[in-house]
């Protein structure tokens, strides 16, 4: 046999193989391929949430700010090289290497289904594939034969043709697409059959997976942009304004317009806890909370009062604006009278609580009008915790053994000197800075705190004036939340499930029947394929031959 004249049989020595240049375009064409597979966006998705871990581990600027100036002066050395630009750990949301993976995730996802969507649109709009010639390799393989020796060729084939045209009509009953085709094979023999697929509801459900991620996606970047939150602490009997100015806090995104916020006011009328009490049965619960209702009255922006309650995980919904009840606690009112008897402080503060039992923990800051005994002009601080059930310990130190007023006592050390507050340095109002501040009271220089129920009134030390315990109102800490694409995340969470579930319960099938006419009559034979896992095929093969042979 002549060969080739360039051939090589290897002779000549080992030839190397020299794959030609992909350049610019290849190299694309290459990446893109690599970018909308399935598996990088499976991979994509998995670093989307390892990426999302440092966000939970370090405070963020966007959620938590003061949390961020905290972590900056407990970790000095570390703080800068986190904040770095490529690295951007105190902004991971927001940070480029971030959204470079959620783009990039996007992307493939897109370029993922759309291909699959424009496949599945071909596919269902054609036809059931030929039926293979030897069914033989099938599942479910079975034959029936059916003898007439006198029958003629003409009564065999009509009768091969009404046993197919039965075949079709019972699998379009069962939601099958269906074509029936007749073949004469090589060796002359004639074949009539009905090829019957199902299940393109399937790759349907799969199809809407993919889009209601995407939506998810397109949402989710939507509402980080126009999306505000804003949390304000209303003491009992405050009121508060759906304002920027009125917040404690505001963390809004960068295209929110605050002139679309609706000038509504809430007023706290009253805040009602309920404890496990012993009265209940259960003593191992005793002190647990069993509900929080907060009473508030709102005003319209037409000036329209009405009384609503809020609870937790039952936020009161205004003006396109979910109310949400998330803590809540003591503020001690406390008053403090100067040398001259002038009232230079008369607040309810809140105190943050340490444990379950409402141990807390606040910071009082007095500024102006405080005189020491030689006349010199000075700021104090107070810092303590307030114990709503006073309960004495072993070591000398205070306690609370039950959250609710019991026996209520308030114990305060006092600091004298700069607060602080005129440096430019922001602040919170629940933290002191004692550095440049004498400690007058207090375990550490082994004087007496100040101790007060409610309604008693203590002498400051130095002559500088009175503190009086005046009373203990309830506070609560309220979210306000806006975010436009919030109805559009949960439509496509839940079309996301649904396309799931559908995927998963919906089998995508093929089911041959054919009849091949014999010398003394016809062969009818039974066969399906699975595209995909169907433990069922078998028994649907046998339940159609059963259904056929009672329909002929």
């Amino acid at each position: 046999m002549s060969r080739p004249s360039d051939y090589d049989d290897g002779s000549g020595g080992p030839v190397q193989v020299e794959s030609p240049e992909l350049g610019l375009k290849g190299w694309g064409r290459w990446f893109w391929r690599q970018l909308t597979s399935m598996r990088v966006a499976l991979i994509l998705l998995l670093l989307l949430a390892v990426a999302a871990i440092p966000g939970s581990l370090l405070p963020q600027r966007s959620a938590d700010p003061n949390g961020v100036l905290q972590y900056e002066v407990d970790h000095p050395k570390m703080f800068p090289v986190l904040d770095a630009f490529p690295i951007q750990a105190f902004d991971v949301y927001g940070s480029v290497w971030f959204s470079a993976i959620y783009l990039l995730l996007f992307i493939s996802l897109i370029g993922c289904v759309l291909p699959r969507l424009v496949h599945h649109w071909k596919a269902w709009r054609g036809t059931p594939p030929k039926t293979p010639a030897r069914l033989n390799r099938m599942a479910g393989f079975t034959e029936v034969r059916v003898s007439n020796p006198s029958a003629t060729p003409e009564e065999r084939e009509e009768f091969a043709a009404r046993a197919v045209n039965e075949a079709r009509d019972i699998l379009q009953r069962s939601r099958y697409r269906t074509v029936v085709q007749r073949v004469v094979t090589r060796r002359g023999q004639t074949e009539i059959s009905v090829s019957a697929e199902r299940g393109y509801l399937r790759e349907t459900g799969n199809l809407l997976f993919h889009f209601a991620l995407l939506g998810v996606l397109v949402c989710v970047g939507v509402g980080g942009v126009f999306s505000f939150n804003g949390q304000k602490v209303l003491i009992e009997g405050e009121t508060m304004v759906n304002q920027l100015i009125d917040y404690d806090t505001v963390n809004a995104g960068r295209g929110f317009d605050s002139s679309s916020l609706e000038p509504f006011s809430l007023k706290l009328d009253s805040l009602d806890v309920s404890y496990m009490s012993p009265e209940d049965g259960n003593v191992s619960a005793i002190g647990q909370v069993k509900d929080y209702v907060a009473s508030m009255k709102l005003t319209d922006p037409d000036g329209t009062e009405s009384e609503h309650v809020i609870r937790v995980n039952h936020p009161l919904r205004v003006h396109g604006s979910p109310i949400y009840l998330i803590a809540n606690g003591y503020a001690p009112t406390i008053t403090i009278h100067n040398a001259e008897g002038e009232v230079v402080y008369s607040e309810s503060m809140p105190f943050i609580p340490q444990d379950t039992n409402m141990v807390s923990l606040g910071v009082v800051k007095v500024p102006y009008g405080i005189t020491t005994a030689d006349g010199e002009q000075t700021q104090i601080g107070l810092r303590g915790f307030f114990y709503p059930t006073k309960t004495d310990l072993e070591t000398g130190a205070y306690t609370s053994s039950f959250p609710d007023l019991e026996n209520p006592v308030l114990t305060l050390d006092l600091f004298a000197g700069d607060l602080g507050i005129d440096s430019g340095v922001p602040q919170s109002v629940y933290s002191l800075d004692t550095t440049n501040m004498e400690q007058l009271t207090g375990r550490a220089i082994d004087k007496k705190s100040l101790e007060l129920a409610p309604g008693e009134t203590v002498e400051l030390p130095n002559g500088m004036g009175t503190l009086t315990f005046e009373a203990t109102p309830r506070y609560a800490a309220f979210d306000v939340m806006r975010n436009p694409a919030q109805t559009g995340i949960l439509i496509f969470a839940i079309l996301s499930m649904a396309g799931l579930i559908w995927s998963l319960f919906v089998a995508r099938r093929r089911m041959w029947v054919k009849a091949v006419l014999t010398d003394d009559g016809v062969v009818l034979q039974y066969a399906g394929l699975a595209r995909g896992d169907d433990p069922n095929l078998d028994r649907a093969v046998s339940d159609l031959r059963e259904k056929h042979g009672d329909k002929l």
